[in-house]
């Protein structure tokens, strides 16, 4: 396997077997999800210039960092990014059902109490409203493997389907536009572009805030002569 081949392998986020049990008594949407997975399989975003490039950028807040050791989700916030356009009007927010809340010490991080979570909506609800809203599109993310453990043991626990979406991470964009500076957390990577953040360790507003700064690395990286993903996934491949 050549080294773009097994990056992309390792990297992206290419999954199983899709949705469809998701609405089993409604066969419109039953058909409408598979039609879904069809396109899902059939479009290569890595041949998507930036400019047409359709994501959605999300955040999770959670009780820890193991999923697979007991922790979960506490709420998943998104907005819709279609090429270097935020779509403010185009967000999601929910927070999941749980009946034990967070540690003292999640709650005073992210606000978020036992009664808030006691009156949410159920972990499958939530996921599903949430695909709705994400339907084909890319899922971006800042340090995306969090993101990726926990939507994946979160999706077969309460789905029992694979999680499909591709997840691209920001740093792969950060870390070819800013190799001489230490970028690793969003605070440091807002700080750098100015980007504010209106409530820090809240879903949404996390993810407004990843959203404008997987703006402005597109645009830098554009400058660098990328045009598309798949010449960032090689680049990083064959640089190592």
């Amino acid at each position: 396997m050549n080294p773009f081949s097994q990056f992309v392998k390792d990297l992206s986020d290419r999954l199983g077997n899709g949705f469809s049990s998701l609405n089993q008594n409604d066969p419109a949407k039953v058909a409408y999800v598979r039609n879904l997975e069809r396109q899902m399989k059939n479009k290569d975003v890595l041949d998507i210039p930036f400019e047409d490039l359709n994501v959605i950028v999300f955040d999770l807040e959670t009780t820890g960092f193991y999923p697979y050791k007991g922790d979960h989700i506490l709420s998943i916030g998104a907005v819709k990014v279609e090429g270097t356009h935020i779509k403010e009007e185009e967000t999601f927010y929910s927070l999941v059902y749980n009946d034990t809340g967070p540690s003292q010490e999640i709650e005073e991080l992210t606000g978020i109490t036992k009664e808030m979570l006691e009156s949410a909506a159920p972990l499958r609800d939530v996921l599903k409203d949430f695909y709705s809203f994400v339907k084909g599109d890319v899922l971006v993310a800042h340090h995306a493997n969090h993101e990726k453990q926990f939507m994946s043991h979160a999706t077969w626990l309460a789905l029992r389907k694979n999680f499909q979406h591709r997840i691209v991470d920001t740093s792969f964009l950060t870390k070819i536009v800013h190799q001489d500076q230490s970028m690793m957390s969003l605070d440091d990577c807002c700080a750098h572009y100015g980007i504010g953040i209106e409530q820090r360790h809240h879903a949404l507003y996390d993810a407004k805030a990843t959203a404008e700064l997987w703006v402005e690395s597109i645009r830098d990286i554009q400058q660098k002569g990328f045009i598309k993903l798949q010449d960032v996934y090689t680049y990083l491949a064959t640089s190592k």
